[in-house]
């Protein structure tokens, strides 16, 4: 199975449920429909960037190069198509025949206006935690060349007990007196 495929299908399951417990949360108490709809926002997008920056650092550990990256973009950007698509049209079908309270739009503003909110909601989050998990995994590969540098560089001018400082990259010569 791909795995766009895989991130689509969850991100929908995701997607679909935060929508039926915000309808049963409305239909409750609803006055407060819009604290349950940030709710619900916050728990799709905080799938998707908890899962993007996952991808981030798997994918940088796996390539140190940053020119041979996968394409996160086109993996992400299809899930949350397919997540939009197929969100929208679960939805429509349960508030229609199950549900009420979760939405009462037109199949076809589900599947346009709901699907490409839902696809942004997806994709976004799921591009800026792969791009910071990237980044989180190049800083430490960086610090680690840094440090690897410094301590050849401290091996190089090591003293030698006697007083002076001999760099061992030359033939020996005493390059420094420490007082």
């Amino acid at each position: 199975m791909s795995s766009w495929l895989v991130r689509g299908l969850t991100m929908t399951a995701v997607h679909v449920l935060a929508r039926v417990l915000l309808g049963v949360a409305v239909v409750q108490a609803p006055l407060n429909s819009t604290i349950w709809r940030t709710i619900a926002i916050a728990a799709v997008v905080l799938v998707a960037l908890l899962w993007g920056g996952y991808d981030g650092i798997r994918d940088a550990r796996a390539n140190p190069d940053p020119d041979d990256y996968e394409d996160l973009t086109v993996r992400w950007l299809q899930a949350g198509v397919l997540a939009g698509v197929l969100a929208g049209l679960i939805s429509w079908i349960l508030g229609t025949v199950v549900l009420a309270g979760i939405g009462q739009a037109s199949l076809f503003i589900e599947l346009i206006a709901g699907a490409s909110f839902t696809a942004l909601l997806v994709f976004v989050p799921a591009f800026v935690g792969a791009a910071i998990g990237r980044f989180l995994v190049r800083r430490d590969q960086n610090k680690n060349a840094t440090d690897d540098d410094w301590s050849v560089h401290e091996d190089r001018h090591a003293d030698h007990g006697d007083g002076t400082r001999r760099d061992t990259t030359a033939d020996d010569a005493p390059t420094q007196q420490i007082r």
